[in-house]
């Protein structure tokens, strides 16, 4: 019978550790890879043209450069733009992917499914439409005055730039869209401009992966509401006064009688009053604020209603109520016919230095 002594178990402890730690052969340094924050896709005659916004880190501050390629698919064109750099690209830092906006129009059901399966790109990326070409955004982008290489991605950061108007959906979002029955989705529209060197445009409706019309910024802050993101620090122009949003909240309640869907929306607003016109009372402020909202809102859901885009996932409140094999018609049986009831409720929770009649 053989006797291992002390030593040799070791040795062969060691060797079998040594075994289970040689499994990162095939990473490389920091300093071998590119890290892209934004890229740029769009697809003419069946082939995607990409642009990739790059950091380049300097002394003072961080600039970046562009560079762009074309081909069949967005894997063989990142081989391609790889092979050309002196360090290998990798794109689980994009913080921003930019959609042109006839691409978007065509639908982009392909691109996301494929982000989503490949796992190259984060899930949480921003998904934005570009309102005009996207070499001359990026040529914009690549003035001495813009160089900065995190504008774009500051843009839609809610601790740095965002807006309420501004939407904000990302790669999941949009291929849950894709996938179900009850939810679509609304995509932020930019474009450059010389003097804030980029211009909110609204947002962009998208059905089933694809644009299908667009709304105005004011019409994304209501979107957002009934969504039940926040929309503090907006600030809405009446007859007589400028109130800004300090909180919002909103309540649903559904219900179905035979194939007819009824939804209440109660949004609860408390709002401060900045500026007056003449000497209108709190009454008054608060009767044009509801009824200004009131009426955005319904022609907005009219707007949706006709379509068949739910963004506002009214839908999601029927899931249980609806009947599983009946969900799949829900954008063209039961939405654009859902009787909605709106009611608005303002706050005013502060008034300022000023003295104003309660009625």
């Amino acid at each position: 019978m053989l006797r291992f002594g002390k030593p040799a178990i070791r040795a062969a402890a060691m060797l079998i550790l040594a075994a289970l730690l040689s499994g990162c052969w095939d990473t490389k340094d920091i300093n071998h890879r590119v890290l892209p924050v934004v890229m740029g896709l769009s697809k003419v005659d069946g082939n995607y043209n990409m642009f990739l916004q790059i950091p380049e880190p300097t002394s003072d501050d961080s600039k970046m450069r562009i560079v762009s390629d074309s081909g069949e698919t967005v894997s063989d064109i990142v081989d391609k733009i790889s092979m050309n750099l002196e360090s290998q690209i990798d794109l689980l830092h994009l913080k921003v992917l930019l959609i042109d906006r006839k691409y978007a129009e065509e639908g982009i059901n392909d691109s996301i499914t494929s982000f989503i399966r490949a796992q190259d790109i984060s899930p949480k990326t921003m998904v934005v439409i570009c309102d005009e070409p996207l070499d001359r955004f990026f040529d914009a982008m690549s003035k001495p005055d813009n160089q900065e290489s995190t504008t774009l991605v500051h843009f839609f950061e809610k601790n740095a730039g965002w807006n309420p108007q501004v939407a904000q959906t990302r790669i999941w979002q949009m291929f849950r869209s894709i996938h179900s029955y009850t939810n679509d989705t609304m995509v932020p529209i930019i474009r450059s401009d010389d003097s804030t060197v980029i211009q909110s445009r609204g947002s962009a409706i998208i059905r089933n992966g694809r644009m299908v019309d667009r709304i105005t910024p004011d019409d994304t802050l209501m979107i957002n509401i009934f969504n039940g993101h926040s929309a503090q620090g907006k600030i809405e122009v009446m007859d007589h006064a400028n109130v800004e949003i300090v909180s919002n909240a909103i309540s649903h309640k559904s219900r179905v009688a035979g194939n007819q869907t009824f939804l209440e929306c109660h949004v609860r607003l408390k709002v401060t009053i900045l500026e007056t016109k003449g000497e209108p009372s709190v009454a008054q402020v608060k009767w044009e604020l509801e009824d200004l909202l009131r009426k955005r809102s319904e022609a907005l859901l009219a707007k949706l209603q006709k379509r068949k885009a739910d963004i506002v996932a009214f839908g999601q409140h029927f899931r249980t109520k609806i009947p599983r094999d009946q969900l799949a018609k829900w954008r063209t049986d039961y939405f654009p016919y859902t009787d909605i009831n709106l009611q608005f409720q303002v706050i005013v929770q502060n008034e300022g230095n000023l003295k104003m009649r309660k009625h």
